[in-house]
């Protein structure tokens, strides 16, 4: 029997009592956790999770029908937010702008928790200052093929590049298949800057570890690698902080690791119940992050010996769209990941001999951010595949349109 929409239950957290709704919803049928576990979950974790996110605007990122469907991406704050949930006005490169919230206590943790957010996802800025990032994030993503034991070593050469210029690193798994390596820095350095220090990082541990690092951004020119994502560093994103639970079967928890441990460990490991027991016996490894600041002086350096990273050529059409190096065929749009899957074997049924060539990461599935959730694009990368038995680019197996039915705006006249 499902709970009624009426049940709620309040939990008391920094004077404040906070209302849970539908407390013995199960969200995560394996391990049985309700809606009121994550909630106290992240009361009990609250010192470490508030390390993470504290005082940051976050979006809202909300499962609201539970991990069988997509989230949906909320920036701005709901109008009925209590008042112990402060906010900040981000202004966005497309002119558009959003009142997002700031959490500043276990309260606010439990709140968004009620809201359907698994994961928090906050800006790299604080509300005082949303023009300087104060953190710059190393986000290790493997390729399709690409086992723990690469990522690991990826993340320790970019500890040594990190070390080379004055900075610290702090580990944590992403939740997911990677690492994230956390790096807090004075907030004096625009938005471009930290991203060009972070890609600059990216091309340096390419340097060091080729063929195992790649800085390349265009997925299908990366091979079986690990990507060194500095886009993560532009403006408009965010990652999954410090102790976020991710939507996994598993109720798996985005981990603060010491380095000691980053070889060793599995992301599998770190789940809700487990998680729980950590913090209790060891508190958070992150503990001293905030005191350790330095400078991108080193790495922007770096960036001007470097000089320009190289960019894929343009079309000369008139259209300026980038022309791929690779033998690329696109599949599918979808909604949803399981369409975007099986639009990919229907795909591969129908091309058995191409098939059979294709290596882990020639197939290309990929989440993209719409208006308000996300969407899957499936594409092919033929390279493995001769010439005489590349099939051509037909019709798309689904076309899902993530912008149907919205109202864009009309620009201004001159």
């Amino acid at each position: 029997m499902s709970p009624s929409s009426k049940s709620e239950t309040f939990l008391e957290a920094d004077g404040h009592r906070v209302r849970i709704s539908s407390p013995d919803k199960v969200v995560f049928p394996g391990p049985g956790l309700t809606k009121l576990d994550l909630a106290r979950y992240y009361l009990t974790v609250a010192d470490g999770a508030l390390r993470g996110a504290g005082g940051r605007p976050m979006v809202l990122k909300r499962f609201v029908k539970g991990l069988s469907q997509e989230p949906f991406f909320q920036k701005r704050v709901p109008d009925a937010h209590p008042d112990y949930i402060d906010t900040a006005t981000l202004h966005y490169a497309s002119g558009t702008s959003a009142e997002e919230a700031v959490i500043r206590n276990a309260a606010g943790l439990a709140w968004v928790s009620n809201l359907g957010c698994l994961d928090l996802n906050p800006h790299a800025v604080r509300a005082e200052d949303l023009d300087h990032p104060d953190e710059l994030r190393v986000d290790l993503d493997p390729m399709p093929g690409v086992d723990w034991s690469r990522i690991v070593d990826v993340s320790f050469v970019a500890r040594e590049v990190l070390e080379d210029h004055g900075l610290v690193g702090w580990p944590k798994t992403s939740g997911s298949r990677g690492l994230h390596i956390l790096v807090r820095i004075a907030p004096q350095w625009a938005f471009s800057e930290v991203r060009l220090a972070a890609e600059t990082l990216a091309r340096e541990v390419e340097g060091r570890a080729p063929g195992l690092a790649t800085a390349r951004w265009w997925k299908e020119e990366r091979g079986e690698s690990v990507f060194v994502d500095f886009n993560q560093n532009a403006k408009d994103r965010t990652v999954a902080s410090a102790y976020s639970i991710r939507p996994l079967p598993d109720a798996r928890v985005s981990t603060p690791l010491e380095w000691s441990e980053v070889r060793s460990c599995r992301a599998e490991e770190f789940t809700v119940p487990t998680v729980l027991r950590r913090f209790s016996e060891r508190g958070d490894p992150h503990e001293r992050i905030d005191d350790a600041a330095g400078s991108l002086d080193a790495l922007l350096a770096l960036a001007e010996k470097l000089g320009p990273a190289e960019k894929p050529p343009r079309a000369g059409d008139g259209a300026g769209r980038r022309i791929s190096q690779m033998p690329l065929i696109e599949v599918a749009r979808t909604k949803t990941k399981p369409e975007a899957l099986e639009a990919l074997e229907h795909w591969k049924a129908a091309h058995p001999v191409a098939a059979a060539r294709l290596h882990p990461a020639d197939e290309l599935v990929d989440g993209m951010r719409g208006s308000s959730s996300q969407w899957y694009r499936v594409r092919v990368n033929l390279q493995h595949v001769p010439e005489t038995d590349r099939p051509e680019q037909g019709q798309l197996i689904a076309e899902y349109d993530p912008w149907a039915g919205r109202d864009w705006p009309s620009r201004p006249k001159d």
